[in-house]
């Protein structure tokens, strides 16, 4: 979801506190098992596929999803 916000993996890598060349393998990854490219990548631009279009809100909902799941874990009282 960084990279796609900031079309830019150093500057994503940046924000995520990592190297650029982990985050690359992460999301060569993520397209190996999705069987598909999420990024054009150019030697002068990052740009979202179509299909990276489509998954990038699906990616903020299960985000946003996970962050409510652990606040409310984090509120719920000790057994």
């Amino acid at each position: 979801m960084v990279v796609a916000e900031e079309l830019h993996f150093r500057r994503a890598a940046e924000r995520l506190a990592i190297t650029q060349s982990p985050l690359s393998r992460i999301i060569r990854k993520l397209e190996s098992e999705l069987e598909t490219p999420l990024f054009e990548r150019t030697k002068r631009a990052v740009r979202l596929t179509a299909a990276g279009d489509a998954l990038l809100p699906l990616a903020r909902r299960l985000l946003a999803q996970a962050d409510d799941f652990a606040g409310t874990v984090r509120g719920s009282p000790p057994r």
